[in-house]
């Protein structure tokens, strides 16, 4: 498999450090960059641009050929070339034949690189929170360190081809806080045949899918495995990335497909992706809207679709059992408590969203007449964690809880349609005054994931809904905002392009409600077009085309779930 580094990164399992090519930006000249995808502020995260040179230091051009295990920089000529790959979690290894590295890297306040032996200069980046020793394993290696007052002005470190073997070698290696060298290295062939065999058992694991969608499972597959990184400061567990372009951080939905997709092969990885948000918990209930290394956001949060998630889990899988019910009963309980308790601002029983950005539908048009906003999606979910919580109490033997969350699942069902059940559809109206959004948009088709517990007329209208080709069902599935409606808009965000998550909701909704091949062939629409166009965070609902960052992961894993559970 060979991928464009200016789409995807080039990166392997449970590393912070990756390779792309970035756009000309503020203070950045367009080219290949060393990066760093620790949280924060940074948003490529670029420390080194990465360059190769001749024998006098002139710049050599050069195409980037990228593999899950190693990059080739192939100059013009054919016996010129260098290679990188990422050995270890710390650590990128460098080869060049016929040519010289160039390593350009431009300090922020404080930073500052000195010379730690005749082969070694410690890099101190305080704009990403960590250190870079640079250290020569072969050939030359010449260092441009200018000194501004409290900071290198600009680094430069160049490495040159030995004149008998006409090849240099070096690693850069990130650490935070104490370097260790290093008595032996690792041959370079064998870093690189290690993280191809790394590689290769993730994928050989991963969710099969038809013949058809091959292509498109090896790259799905690179990409969740690449965008692993490891449990560090904020982070409890391994932590899978939405990408490692610029979405550097796990969301509080998010996470959930991801986990999804790892139940059936790495159920203890897949179960610390579900359980890292209810390890940063408030004391309220509450869960972060994100998480990364460096810190949370507690600003807005996103929809309680985790007992949806548990539930679809431990239906196929066994490693979900009494230890890990005890470990999650409290915190799933305490979440869904939290939003009849303090999203509720009208006291009409119905928990509302305070802003889009809540529902993880960030713009839809179920927002247009303004916030707080309630929607029976946010009911339904509720509803099915409600149920499972009933559940876990019950077999945990907490009999009156088990009843109490029973009690409280059924009232909400009863509440929801009556609340929201409006002229043969569903609504979402403002809370308080209860007045009807404006727009069409697919969010209000959610509640169909309640299946056989909707009266069948509802379930008809709703089914009715998906099927109809000229609102919101294309040739590559589903559009968040009807394609008749006068808010939809090709690349509107959630009016209109068509994403993983509502996809893999509302498929699994039509199953629930007796439609299985409605949602056998959205599935196949929408892998048919990820097999066209990448795993991207959206899509243009009619072209197909892969919109804003084009490496996600949870798109990466709802192709796997429904490639493997419904597109056949």
């Amino acid at each position: 498999m060979k991928f464009d580094l200016s789409i995807v990164p080039f990166s392997r399992r449970e590393t912070f450090l990756a390779v792309s090519l970035l756009p000309e930006g503020k203070n950045r000249q367009e080219g290949l960059y060393l990066r760093t995808v620790r949280g924060g502020d940074d948003k490529f995260g670029e420390a080194f641009r990465i360059e190769l040179t001749d024998s006098i230091g002139k710049r050599i051009p050069f195409t980037a050929e990228a593999s899950p295990e190693a990059v080739k920089l192939q100059s013009p000529a054919s016996a010129v070339y260098a290679e990188m790959c990422i050995s270890d979690s710390r650590t990128v290894r460098f080869r060049s034949k016929g040519c010289g590295i160039r390593l350009t890297f431009m300090p922020a306040a404080y930073d500052y690189a000195y010379e730690v032996n005749e082969n070694s200069w410690e890099m101190n980046s305080f704009t990403h929170e960590c250190r870079f020793m640079l250290t020569r394993l072969a050939g030359g290696m010449k260092m441009e360190v200018p000194w501004d007052k409290i900071k290198s002005s600009r680094v430069v470190a160049e490495f040159a081809p030995d004149p008998v073997t006409n090849k240099a070698e070096f690693a850069v290696e990130e650490f935070r806080t104490v370097w260790e060298p290093r008595d032996v290295w690792e041959p370079f062939d064998e870093a690189v045949q290690s993280a191809k065999a790394d590689f290769a058992s993730w994928l050989e694991r991963s969710l099969s899918v038809p013949d058809a969608f091959a292509e498109g499972r090896e790259l799905a597959a690179y990409i969740t495995w690449s965008c692993l990184v490891p449990a560090e400061g904020c982070l409890t567990r391994p932590a899978m990335y939405m990408s490692k372009n610029w979405m550097t951080n796990i969301w509080s939905w998010d996470h959930c497909f991801n986990a999804m997709a790892l139940v059936r092969h790495d159920p203890k990885l897949a179960w610390d992706q579900f359980m890292i948000f209810f390890d940063r918990q408030d004391e309220s209930g509450l869960i972060p809207d994100f998480v990364n290394d460096k810190y949370e956001l507690w600003n807005c949060n996103k929809p309680p679709i985790h007992g949806w998630t548990l539930a679809w889990m431990m239906r196929r899988t066994d490693y979900i059992r009494e230890t890990q019910l005890r470990e999650v009963y409290g915190p799933l309980s305490k979440w869904t408590k939290w939003w009849f308790r303090y999203r509720d601002g009208d006291g009409d029983g119905i928990p509302q969203y305070n802003h889009g950005n809540d529902s993880g539908w960030d713009n839809s048009t179920a927002f247009n007449n303004g916030i707080p906003v309630e929607s029976p999606d946010l009911a339904a979910f509720l509803i099915i964690q409600s149920e499972l919580l009933a559940e876990i109490a019950g077999l945990l033997g907490l009999t009156e809880e088990s009843s109490a969350w029973r009690r409280l699942a059924e009232d909400t069902l009863d509440k929801m349609i009556g609340h929201f059940w409006r002229d043969g559809k569903f609504i979402s109206c403002r809370s308080g005054t209860h007045e009807p959004s404006d727009g069409d948009s697919l969010l209000l088709f959610v509640p169909i994931l309640l299946g056989k517990r909707l009266p069948e007329p509802i379930r008809a209208a709703l089914l009715e809904g998906l099927r109809d080709e000229s609102r919101f069902l294309t040739a590559n599935g589903w559009a968040t905002e009807s394609v008749s409606s006068p808010y939809y808009t090709p690349d509107g965000y959630w009016r209109g392009p068509i994403w993983a998550p509502s996809t893999m909701l509302l498929v699994e909704g039509a199953a629930a409600a007796g439609d299985a091949e409605l949602a056998r062939e959205v599935s196949r629409r929408f892998c048919s077009m990820l097999s066209r166009s990448g795993m991207a965070e959206n899509f243009d609902a009619l072209t197909g085309e892969g919109l804003r960052d084009r490496a996600f992961t949870w798109t990466s894993s709802v192709f796997l779930i429904l490639g493997h559970e419904y597109a056949t």
